[in-house]
C-alpha cells in the first residue's frame, strides 16, 4: 500500500459525495424520534462533556442493543442516531446509544476505555432507566464497528459484569486492521505508531467474549473497507464466532446503516435474530 492508496481507500466521504444530504436526513428523523419517542437522553455514564449516552426503552424488551456511532474517531454525535431507536424498539429491543470522547483530544486506546466504562454503566445502571442488561447485543458502524469488535476483545477484568449478558455483536463497516491508518491525513489526529496500531488491530486478537458476530459491509464501499469485514470474518481468532459475513449489493459506507434498521433488509433480519 502507498499513501495514495490509503488515502482513496479510507476517505468514505469522498467515495459518497451525497453523504450530506444522508446526514441532513439522518438529523432530521433523530429530532422527530427525540421528539416522539420515550426515551432518556444525555445520561452521563462519565465525568467528560462527551461521557453521554441516550437510552430509549422498549416494552416487554427481549433484549437491549447498544450502538456506538462512526466518525473516524474524530467526528460525529450519537444524536445523529437516534432514528435508528424507531425501528428497534418496534421489535421489542430496547436501544442505547453512547457518545465517547474524540480525538486528537484523546488517543483511540482512550477511546475504547470510553466504550467499556459505557457498557459498564448500562449493566449497573440500566434498570434505573426502564432497560434490562442481561440480554445485550453490541453494534457499531466505522468507527463504532471497530469499537463494537473491541468490546468482545476486551480484558474481562475490565468488564464489571458477566461477559454471558452479551449475546451478540454486529461490527458494521468497521476498521480491525489499523496499519494502513498510519499513512492516512487522519492520523495527525489519531498520533498511530506501528506499536499503537498492532495494539489496536482486532484480527490477530483473540476474543474473550464467546458471542456470535454478524459482520457487514457494503458492495459499494472501497475493496479496503470490505476487506477489513472479510479480514476479522475470516480470521482464525474470529471465525467460530461468526455467524454471518454479509457484503450487502447496492449498499454505501452510510447507506449500510439505513440497512440495519429497515425491516426484511438482511443486515436488520440477521441482527434481530441474535435476540432469538
Amino acid at each position: 500500500m502507498d499513501a495514495q492508496f490509503v488515502e482513496r481507500e479510507y476517505n468514505n466521504r469522498a467515495m459518497v459525495p451525497e453523504h450530506p444530504a444522508i446526514f441532513a436526513r439522518w438529523e432530521k428523523d433523530s429530532q422527530f424520534v427525540r421528539a416522539s419517542l420515550r426515551g432518556h437522553v444525555d445520561i452521563p455514564y462519565g465525568n467528560d462533556a462527551r461521557h453521554r449516552i441516550d437510552i430509549f426503552p422498549a416494552e416487554n424488551a427481549r433484549g437491549l442493543l447498544v450502538f456506538i456511532h462512526g466518525g473516524y474517531w474524530r467526528s460525529l454525535d450519537k444524536s445523529m442516531f437516534s432514528w435508528l431507536a424507531a425501528s428497534w424498539v418496534a421489535a421489542g429491543v430496547s436501544v442505547a446509544a453512547p457518545n465517547y470522547r474524540l480525538a486528537p483530544s484523546v488517543a483511540i486506546d482512550a477511546i475504547v476505555d470510553d466504550a467499556i466504562a459505557a457498557m459498564n454503566f448500562l449493566v449497573r445502571k440500566g434498570p434505573s432507566y426502564g432497560v434490562s442488561s442481561d440480554r445485550i447485543v453490541v453494534s457499531g458502524h466505522s468507527a463504532g464497528g471497530h469499537l463494537a469488535a473491541a468490546l468482545l476483545a476486551a480484558p474481562l477484568s475490565r468488564l464489571q459484569f458477566d461477559a454471558a449478558r452479551i449475546i451478540g455483536a454486529v461490527p458494521i463497516s468497521g476498521v480491525f486492521d489499523f496499519e494502513p491508518l498510519l499513512l492516512h491525513a487522519f492520523n495527525a489526529d489519531f498520533k498511530l505508531t506501528p506499536e499503537s496500531a498492532r495494539a489496536l488491530s482486532l484480527h490477530d486478537k483473540k476474543p474473550t467474549v464467546a458471542a456470535p458476530l454478524v459482520i457487514a459491509a457494503g458492495a459499494l464501499e472501497s475493496s479496503e473497507f470490505r476487506r477489513q469485514s472479510r479480514m476479522l470474518a475470516e480470521s482464525p481468532y474470529w471465525k467460530p464466532q461468526v455467524k454471518a459475513l454479509q457484503i450487502l449489493p447496492g449498499l454505501n459506507h452510510f447507506t449500510i446503516v439505513d440497512a440495519f434498521a429497515e425491516r426484511g433488509q438482511p443486515l436488520y433480519e440477521a441482527s434481530l435474530g441474535l435476540f432469538r
